[in-house]
């Protein structure tokens, strides 16, 4: 379903999907990045944590033996961009051992069946 924007243009519900650890790859700061790309275009964001993803908003990261930045502090200025609607994979969570206190951001915990539901409502749906 698309809905106007007060330009008259048409605005898309796009879910980045993030599956993969924060580091070791580039998947995770490119999403990112395009998260940030597509919410200055007043699209409609959304953004989940599924699989190693959860890590990528875990607390108390320090990559700094990787010779890596800490990105994951840059989560929380989404707010800023309007980006509200992140999302967490509860049986991700539990099996990683981890609960919504370990995360850096606040974040709406769905189940498996309710995450697919959810996707399913989204006009595009990029994974990495």
């Amino acid at each position: 379903m698309e809905e106007e924007d007060f330009a008259g243009g048409v605005v898309k519900k796009f879910m980045y999907v993030n599956r993969k650890a924060p580091y070791g790859t580039i998947y995770a700061l490119e999403v990112l990045e395009m998260v940030l790309i597509s919410a200055a275009f007043d699209q409609d964001v959304h953004l989940a944590f599924l699989d190693d993803g959860v890590y990528q908003i875990k607390k108390g990261h320090n990559p700094s033996g990787l010779g890596m930045k800490n990105f994951s502090p840059t989560y929380r200025a989404l707010e800023g961009y309007d980006i509200e609607k992140l999302y967490v994979e509860k049986e991700s969570l539990e099996e990683r051992g981890l609960t919504e206190a370990d995360l850096v951001v606040p974040v709406e915990v769905l189940s498996r069946a309710d995450m697919a539901a959810l996707m399913a409502e989204m006009d595009v749906v990029l994974s990495a």
